[in-house]
């Protein structure tokens, strides 16, 4: 479905300040949608000649049945089919009538309220709800059609919606969940059921009607921010752990005045219970992590002093080569205990890996990182750093032998979507003629290619660097979103 302002962009000649303002409008009217139990639409004037129309927004209620099955954005009417919404529109005047709607084979009851934004006429916005038999209305009904009533005006005044809304849409109260409609004097003159509710929950057990939220258990910060700003403020009120009340205050105002206020409450405890089991889960995983990498630092060190016994060459070699081994998987697990989630920068970590090797090399070299990796999980990661570890082992223990001047290892890395390359190339002495990886029996080739084969996905090549006879590159190819 395009978006409101692409609609308006292509076919009216609104302001990007008119424009703004339906998007606003468009943002916050639920609530309206709800207080008048009808389907809304909103109405750009479209560019042309002609008087027609293009519907930019649709709202559907929470609190009764819609009209519509289909969405409606994006349909085009001219002034013979909507006739309310071209007297709205050119009279800046509110219409109420009755229409055959053939696209919801209904007859509907209609109001047109004009959109107004700077003294222009920006949209007209219809409330629309089947006709009825004329009936008595219940106490709930005819509460929330006043509010709507106050509502409308705004819309027709400019003062609907507010300049500033900052409450996040997904926290935003409904007026199902409950309700309460405040006097002039900030003192309640309609409680819903869910509204008595949510003050039961804080401890308030006595009559609303009359009294200010303050004397009803909920503090009065946010009436008094609504009624001084004249724009809507939310505020959570907690009763311990255990009860969390999330309001929003909507000043009703008329004639630039405040003359009261729609309160929407909305019970928040499951919620925020949620958000600290999830943080005391987070900080858990991060603990575990920590001693993860704690452990595998106390094996490293062991297995240094264990090197450094009177043993075989060939032994401590492969002790020192273990050692690497379990150092990198540590780097993976040291900064997965100070970040949130189960998210790492290659780059950091690899960062980290190569300067450990680079210190503890036993000729002269220069270990560089190009390029920026992506984010991945930690499995990858570990994989991935084993991986370039052993590729870069290989590099210095064949590319560069004891008592050479030693050399710069680069490695870089480039991703493309969920593709990624990781090149290590060295400037040593190269292969050596008639390199085969897949006939080497060495334990770091075999290591890589378990790696590379059945964790990663991938493939790996070995090739000379160019010019011939400066170095070794090899070409690691990952595809990210391997699992």
């Amino acid at each position: 479905m395009r978006s409101l302002n692409d609609i308006v962009r292509r076919h009216s000649t609104i302001s990007p300040k008119g424009a703004g303002h339906l998007q606003r409008l468009v943002a916050t009217w639920s609530p309206l949608a709800d207080l008048c139990f009808a389907d809304l639409l909103l109405f750009a004037p479209v560019a042309g000649p002609d008087a027609k129309f293009v519907v930019v927004g649709q709202m559907r209620p929470s609190t009764a049945q819609t009209m519509y099955r289909d969405d409606q954005v994006g349909r085009f009417y001219d002034a013979t089919e909507r006739p309310h919404v071209a007297a709205a529109f050119e009279t800046t005047e509110i219409v109420s009538s009755d229409l055959h709607l053939p696209v919801a084979e209904i007859d509907a009851a209609i109001v047109a309220v004009p959109v107004v934004c700077g003294g222009t006429t920006v949209g007209v916005l219809t409330q629309e709800s089947p006709v009825v038999a004329p009936r008595r209305r219940g106490e709930l009904e005819d509460a929330y059609l006043r509010v709507a009533e106050q509502l409308a005006e705004m819309v027709r005044d400019g003062t609907f919606p507010y300049p500033f809304d900052d409450l996040e849409a997904e926290l935003v109260p409904r007026v199902g969940d409950g309700t309460l409609i405040l006097d002039a004097d900030g003192k309640v003159r309609y409680s819903s059921p869910n509204g008595v509710s949510a003050a039961h929950r804080l401890g308030y057990h006595g009559q609303f009607l009359g009294r200010t939220m303050e004397e009803i258990g909920l503090r009065s910060d946010a009436v008094r921010t609504a009624w001084r700003l004249k724009t809507p403020a939310v505020e959570e009120i907690q009763r311990t752990s255990k009860v969390a009340i999330l309001i929003q205050v909507m000043p009703l105002i008329s004639n630039q005045t405040v003359d009261g206020a729609l309160v929407l409450m909305r019970d928040v405890t499951d919620l925020r219970g949620k958000e600290r089991a999830m943080v005391s889960m987070d900080a858990t995983i991060r603990e575990t992590h920590h001693r993860v990498k704690n452990g595998l630092q106390t094996a490293t060190s062991l297995l240094r002093i264990q090197s450094r016994r009177d043993i075989p060459r060939e032994a401590k070699q492969a002790i020192v080569e273990a050692e690497r081994r379990i150092a990198s998987i540590a780097v993976v697990h040291e900064i997965l205990a100070s970040s949130s989630g189960d998210e790492i920068p290659l780059h950091k970590a690899l960062k980290h890996l190569l300067v450990m090797v680079e210190k503890e090399a036993l000729v002269p070299m220069r270990i560089k990182l190009v390029g920026d990796g992506p984010v991945v999980n930690s499995s990858m990661a570990t994989s991935l750093m084993a991986v370039v570890l052993e590729l870069v082992q290989n590099a210095l223990e064949h590319g560069y032998p004891q008592g050479s001047d030693g050399g710069t290892v680069t490695v870089d890395m480039s991703a493309v979507g969920s593709s990624l390359q990781i090149d290590v190339h060295d400037d040593g002495v190269g292969l050596p003629e008639g390199f085969d990886p897949s006939r080497q029996r060495g334990l770091g080739l075999t290591i890589i290619g378990t790696l590379v084969e059945s964790d990663l996905g991938g493939r790996l090549n070995f090739r000379p660097a160019a010019p011939p006879g400066k170095g070794t590159v090899a070409e690691l190819f990952v595809d990210l979103t391997h699992s």
